[in-house]
């Protein structure tokens, strides 16, 4: 999913620390003790609140236009800024037929790995189908080229 961004505020507190927060997701604060500091840490809270908003199935707000910002009075503004994060990627439940053996292997290999199940197979289908350089898409490409089915 597309990178989405958000209003920040950036501002100064006390002993020279930066706050970052954001108006669309209250209670959503970082700081830093220097500006690159706060920024980074920002970005990972915006991804955390991201997260929790997905866990909720809550809808992400629109981003507030930064004149429509509203500072308390007593806020040392440094600086507004965008910040972004990637949304997660929702997980959908999908039943497929499987030989049971292949199952049994598959199920051996992701306890070894300390794995589930179902990560195991979405890392396998995400090596084996990862663009023009995936396993898959390759012998697909060279199939095609020769004239034949993959």
């Amino acid at each position: 999913m597309a990178k989405r961004f958000y209003p920040a505020v950036m501002e100064r507190g006390e002993g020279d620390v930066f706050a970052v927060w954001f108006p669309d997701f209250p209670g959503c604060v970082a700081a830093g003790r220097s500006q690159e500091e706060a920024v980074a840490r920002g970005e990972a809270a915006l991804a955390n609140a991201l997260s929790e908003a997905a866990e909720r199935d809550a809808p992400l707000p629109a981003p507030t236009a930064f004149d429509a910002i509203v500072v308390p009075a007593d806020a040392d503004v440094v600086s507004y800024l965008a910040l972004g994060a990637s949304p997660p990627d929702p997980s959908e439940r999908v039943n497929i037929y499987l030989p049971k053996s292949l199952i049994e292997r598959a199920d051996a290999v992701a306890a070894d790995w300390g794995v589930s199940r179902s990560s195991l197979f979405g890392l396998a289908l995400t090596r084996l189908i990862a663009g023009p350089r995936g396993f898959l898409a390759t012998e697909v490409l060279q199939a095609k080229k020769k004239g034949r089915r993959p």
